[in-house]
């Protein structure tokens, strides 16, 4: 079984297309995109991306995921599911619909992004990974449980890389990923990502009262710095690790 041949299938199917229709506009034979759709013949990336296309798939779909991604993660039963789904509530809608207004809109069918794209967008999200400059230069891909990543939203969360080893003793060491949640207060006993005049920092908050809290590092040793609650500027909390082996 090919994914890829799936993905291209569901697409054709979803479309209305037969095999022959996008053969012919992709410029391949018939006999080859059904071998690809069955699996028997191997496809590459950009192959299997020339006849989304062909089939009128908008490129603007692909902004967020790869193929790669697509075809390591989707649920092909779920699409194919949803599409049953959307199919018999587009009928339904088109029941409703008085006779002239069904006429006049019998040439303007559009059928939007691939519906694996729509439906992959609902449950994964293609999160940010930050240097310690908040420049991205990366992304991984967390699943959306809820409309929520960690109980948060997930456009506002995002992977900030460990500059350094000073929370080394908190096993955060230099190049380790760590999954940051909006949190607009300190959380006793977190590591937080926190603004400072040189930058963005990862600290061990204690509260000691209601208006200090003890900021801490640790690498050869463990280094605490007081501070009043009310001077701290929390970006957010770490909530995952992500090390490399």
């Amino acid at each position: 079984m090919s994914r890829l041949g799936d993905l291209i299938k569901l697409e054709r199917t979803r479309r209305g297309l037969s095999a022959k229709q996008v053969a012919k506009k992709c410029g391949v034979s018939e006999k080859y995109l059904l071998d690809v759709e069955l699996g028997t013949r191997i496809i590459a990336d950009d192959q299997a991306r020339r006849i989304l296309r062909s089939m009128g798939m908008q490129q603007q779909t692909e902004a967020d995921f790869s193929l790669d991604d697509i075809a390591a993660t989707v649920d092909l039963q779920t699409a194919t599911d949803e599409m049953q789904r959307a199919r018999a509530a587009a009928a339904k809608a088109a029941k409703a619909k008085p006779e002239a207004e069904k006429v006049a809109s019998a040439g303007d069918e559009v059928v939007p992004g691939s519906i694996w794209l729509d439906a992959l967008s609902s449950v994964l999200k293609r999160v940010p990974v930050y240097n310690a400059v908040m420049k991205e230069i990366g992304h991984r891909l967390l699943p959306v449980e809820n409309g929520r990543i960690e109980d948060a939203a997930p456009d506002k969360v995002f992977y900030f890389m460990a500059p350094d080893d000073e929370m080394r003793g908190f096993r955060v060491t230099r190049g380790d990923l760590v999954l940051v949640v909006p949190a607009s207060s300190p959380v006793d006993g977190a590591i937080m990502l926190i603004q400072t005049p040189q930058g963005r920092v990862l600290r061990l908050v204690k509260r000691l009262d209601n208006f200090k809290l003890l900021l801490q590092r640790y690498d050869a040793a463990c280094e605490s710095e007081i501070v009043q609650v009310e001077d701290l500027h929390v970006v957010g909390r770490c909530v995952r690790l992500e090390a490399e082996l």
